[in-house]
């Protein structure tokens, strides 16, 4: 019996000596954990680049993108008797209101966001506030399952948003970004116009990073230990656009749509020699930081993306492609029919109606019966070559997206006498108003085409630039050509269907064109009327064109289209774009 116990209680020692070392191990095992989550001497903070701007020709950021910050704290962790210290701080670093932070840090127990879209400036306040709490003993420490807890005013970068001040200027042509998610933070994209097109180039390069040890507000202190990673932005891209132009464009097309009860109406001004876009403007804007469901019609740039039959601004291209040749002589007379002429089965009339002309007159006052019948002394693959040679067909090659290449009939539909004829005067193809506008600028440029573009050069903020290059001109017609067909367009305006573009100590030329509208294959009583052409002083020259869109009261493009080329040229006048003689 004896030896018995003698082993229980050797047994019970063992065991006991066996729970107390268990609970050792257990009690390293819990300060090895509790070390790990310890908060570490080091961190981190990144500092996110942003997108770059968008600015114009005088300077006006007319998009632009600035960062977000967080602002939460642990209510558990504010000292009930310095609340109200802390409410009223908050406040005023913050401008909200104090009552609406009291809503909120009663809304519930722990942690609470303040704010999820604080400006840069308020932040790097309450930053600065952070650490004023800390020093008058603010916040608290509490314990949660054996770990002490202690957390102060946290800020952080919450995300990006993108801001237009100037509202619907140059709108749809500087487009709009959309929002998506990146680990949390609020980042945009570009989804149309120059947001969209430039997205490479505005997209943030490299995000900033400072590594060191931190203080007791858990700010990081800024020594020679410290790391730290330049943030760089994305690119700012600088327009060839003026903000007073172009507003003052706006402003004409925003009363002419109403006089006109059009649908749309779209103007553009381009430097002839270089193709620098110095106004595109519509009259179909939209705010892009706040689009609705009405605005959905404007958000495509029409300028680009909508394609039409041109009408009788085609007359011009065609009559170039016989001088070219050398198949007409503007001297030339031609039968006219007194405005009517049966081709084939198809009737072809004219307003203006003569029994004879010269071949100069028939662009000169618009005739369709003269055009058709010089068209057909093109060969086919002259006529289809001579189009796809001034552009149609093709995109114009202007920096905005989802551009529309328009359409010509195929190479074999040229054989045809009413294929000819009709193309010949803008029916039977489909073209963009910036097709248009750039073809138009081989008449006042010497023969040759250039490439539209509405930047002109991207830069960093430490001043580095980019110019965007452009393609060498392109030959189209002969220097000789390009004159005669200048002088004929100065002659649409002194004598033909374009009087009233006339502007006194500025050279003007151009065409007028007048289209019916198809629906569901068939044309309807609806038109585009379009003056495309150019205005010139002793020392500059400008391509100008003007679209209406559904024209209501007044469809004939020397009532619509003109008018407005007109007052465009006249704002130009006041601003100094153009300087009249004598």
């Amino acid at each position: 019996m004896k030896i018995n116990d003698k082993h229980k209680k050797i047994a019970i020692l063992y065991l006991l000596l066996l729970f107390g070392f268990l609970l050792f191990l257990a009690a390293v095992f819990k300060i090895v954990v509790d070390e790990r989550k310890m908060p570490s001497l080091k961190i981190s903070e990144k500092n996110r680049a942003v997108r770059g701007d968008i600015v114009t020709a005088d300077g006006f950021r007319i998009a632009s993108s600035k960062k977000l910050y967080k602002v939460s704290v642990n209510t558990r962790c504010i000292d009930p008797d310095k609340r109200e210290l802390f409410v009223k701080l908050f406040s005023i670093y913050s401008s909200i209101p104090a009552k609406k932070v009291e809503e909120i840090l009663n809304s519930k127990r722990g942690n609470v966001v303040l704010s999820y879209a604080m400006d840069a400036k308020r932040a790097y306040l309450l930053k600065e506030l952070a650490k004023k709490l800390y020093l008058m003993d603010v916040f608290i420490s509490y314990e949660v399952n054996g770990r002490v807890i202690k957390q102060g005013l946290s800020v952080k970068e919450s995300g990006e948003s993108r801001s237009y001040p100037y509202r619907d200027l140059l709108t749809p042509v500087v487009g709009y970004v959309r929002k998506y998610e990146d680990s949390g933070y609020t980042k945009v994209a570009g989804v149309k116009g120059i947001e969209k097109f430039y997205e490479e180039r505005l997209r943030p390069i490299q995000d900033g990073l400072i590594e060191g040890y931190r203080d007791i507000g858990n700010n990081i202190i800024l020594n020679k230990e410290a790391k730290v990673k330049k943030r760089i932005d994305g690119y700012n891209v600088h327009l060839n656009i003026g903000v007073t132009l172009q507003k003052s464009i706006e402003n004409i097309l925003d009363e002419y749509k109403k006089a006109l009860r059009a649908d749309e109406i779209v103007a553009a001004v381009m430097e002839s020699g270089s193709g620098k876009i110095v106004a595109l403007a519509s009259s179909n804007r939209y705010y892009p930081k706040k689009i609705r469901y009405k605005d959905y019609g404007s958000l495509n740039a029409s300028a680009i993306e909508y394609s039409f039959e041109p009408g009788s601004v085609m007359k011009p291209i065609t009559f170039s492609l016989l001088l070219e040749h050398k198949l007409v002589s503007p001297y030339d007379i031609v039968r006219t029919y007194n405005g009517r002429y049966r081709l084939g089965k198809k009737i072809i009339t004219d307003e203006h109606k003569e029994e004879w002309m010269s071949a100069e007159n028939v662009i000169v006052f618009s005739s369709n019966i003269g055009t058709a019948q010089l068209a057909q002394r093109l060969s086919h693959i002259q006529f289809f070559r001579g189009l796809q040679k001034f552009g149609f067909s093709k995109k114009s090659g202007i920096d905005l997206p989802y551009e529309k290449s328009g359409y010509i009939p195929p190479l074999s539909k040229f054989r045809s006498e009413i294929y000819k004829a009709t193309v010949g005067y803008g029916y039977g193809m489909r073209a963009t108003f910036m097709q248009l506008l750039k073809a138009y600028n081989v008449f006042n440029n010497n023969g040759k085409m250039v490439t539209p573009k509405i930047a002109s050069y991207l830069s960093l903020p430490n001043g580095k630039q980019l110019f965007i290059s452009n393609d060498s001109p392109k030959k189209v017609l002969s220097v000789a050509t390009a004159a005669r067909m200048n002088k004929i367009l100065i002659k649409v305006v002194q004598k033909g269907t374009a009087t009233a573009a006339k502007v006194d100590g500025i050279t003007v030329g151009g065409k007028t064109g007048t289209a019916h509208i198809v629906e569901r294959g068939k044309y309807v009583k609806s038109y585009n009327s379009s003056f495309f052409g150019f205005a010139n002083d002793e020392k500059r020259r400008y391509t100008i064109g003007v679209t209406v869109i559904k024209p209501k009261k007044h469809y004939f493009a020397s009532q619509t289209a003109v008018p407005v080329f007109k007052e465009i040229v006249e704002v130009m006048i006041d601003n100094g774009y153009l300087v009249p003689s004598g």
